[in-house]
């Protein structure tokens, strides 16, 4: 009887938890990936390679924030106890900058207050990343994290989808725009970040009223500080101790490097080598939204079966050979062909990360661990931007610049077959 009063809790408590994947996900789909992006250095700056350059330096800047943030706040709350605050604050700061963007109109004159927005509503969504994952352990049972990440970024996938979808059907495609928007100064593409804001904090609301907390552990806000600070510096001066977790990190931090950076430039490239209209790239990130989510949702399984770190690396090898299709033909059919596939297998290798991290972090240092769990996708993410735009811009080719993405992964890939978990394989 007990466990008949358990069992539905706990399956509404994962819901709840996974539709927060569902939520975020329209900010990295709609504007970090896909629409933002392109009408940023299409329709804002007006030149692609200069676009392509100074949308590197935004995701530079909010992954250097990130980096050095995401380790000392999560200190702080293993400290302090609750994960929630956290979360809800830094969401806030995503949906806020979200809705900004509307007021970034299609002129030059503008490139400032949009990459200010970009980079505050990137660290919003960064860092409430590391107080929601650090919350998996204690809600998925131990020999289901896997399953529990998958799907929750296979739910992540589709929410993404279903944003983007609405995106083109009521805001992008209509002609003449539909709700009074003026397509001269580009209102139809201006509102998606104000369609990704309410979307973002909608959906996210479940997280808070269904998922338990941990409890606070007292600590007036000063002691927790000086605490969570002292406990960062001694895990960091005792490597040695964690040195399985540390690895991973280091190879995690290349290889996510690679991902990000093919995220952070998909809808640039798209446009820039393939002249792909806004319409074409949204039409784009729809296929590759199905295709991931059905990657991240179908690997969860084989997660727990075959364990995180042979899924990664599975995972990986499909995204150097796919990416590297990508690189070399000309033909938007081939894009879409090799894209789509691609798009299989960058669930996988996400999630699969998280869950990894997950079976490998002490109980009471997760929401520190998984601090260091965003800096190690953060604490490099200068470089992979850093070297797209720089050598986007002296070759004069999106192609040679992207070309910087297949080597990270490929590099990650080949660290991560020296970490062979004892917890989970």
């Amino acid at each position: 009887m007990a466990t008949q009063t358990v069992q539905p809790a706990r399956r509404r408590t994962i819901v709840a938890w996974a539709l927060y994947d569902w939520a975020n996900s329209s900010y990295t789909t709609v504007i970090v990936t896909f629409v933002f992006a392109a009408y940023f250095a299409r329709g804002v700056v007006k030149d692609v390679e200069l676009g392509t350059a100074l949308w590197g330096t935004v995701a530079s800047l909010s992954g250097l924030a990130i980096a050095i943030l995401g380790p000392i706040l999560g200190a702080i709350a293993d400290k302090g106890g609750r994960r929630l605050p956290w979360v809800a604050a830094f969401t806030l700061l995503c949906v806020l900058a979200s809705a900004g963007m509307w007021f970034v109109l299609p002129d030059p004159a503008y490139i400032l207050l949009a990459m200010v927005l970009v980079v505050l509503g990137t660290m919003g969504f960064e860092l409430a990343q590391v107080f929601y994952n650090a919350l998996l352990p204690d809600i998925a049972p131990k020999d289901q994290i896997g399953r529990v990440s998958g799907w929750a970024w296979g739910t992540g996938y589709a929410g993404g989808l279903v944003c983007l979808v609405l995106a083109l059907v009521l805001l992008v495609q209509p002609n003449p725009p539909l709700f009074g928007l003026d397509a001269a100064s580009a209102e139809p593409v201006r509102a998606t970040p104000l369609l990704v804001a309410a979307w973002f904090a909608f959906f996210s609301l479940p997280l808070f009223l269904w998922v338990p907390d941990r409890p606070g552990t007292g600590l007036p806000a000063g002691t927790a500080i000086r605490e969570g600070l002292r406990e960062l510096v001694r895990t960091v001066a005792t490597a040695r101790r964690h040195a399985l977790v540390f690895r991973f990190l280091i190879a995690r931090m290349i290889y996510t490097e690679g991902i990000n950076t093919l995220f952070a430039f998909g809808g640039i490239y798209a446009a820039g080598t393939f002249g792909m209209a806004f319409e074409e790239i949204l039409i784009f990130g729809i296929i590759l939204n199905v295709t991931a989510g059905l990657g991240a949702a179908g690997f969860a399984w084989i997660d727990d079966r075959i364990g995180a770190r042979r899924t990664i690396l599975i995972a990986l090898v499909a995204l150097v050979v796919l990416g590297a299709g990508l690189l070399v033909v000309e033909s938007k059919l081939w894009f879409y062909i090799l894209g789509s596939a691609l798009g299989i297998f960058v669930g996988p290798a996400q999630a699969a990360s998280r869950s990894l991290m997950a079976h490998l972090a002490p109980p009471q240092l997760t929401g520190e661990m998984f601090g260091l769990f965003a800096l190690s996708g953060k604490v490099s993410s200068f470089i992979g931007p850093a070297l797209v735009a720089w050598l986007t811009l002296a070759t004069a080719s999106q192609r040679w610049g992207m070309s910087v993405i297949i080597v990270l992964m490929a590099l990650g890939g080949l660290l991560l077959l020296t970490v062979r978990p004892v917890r989970a394989d």
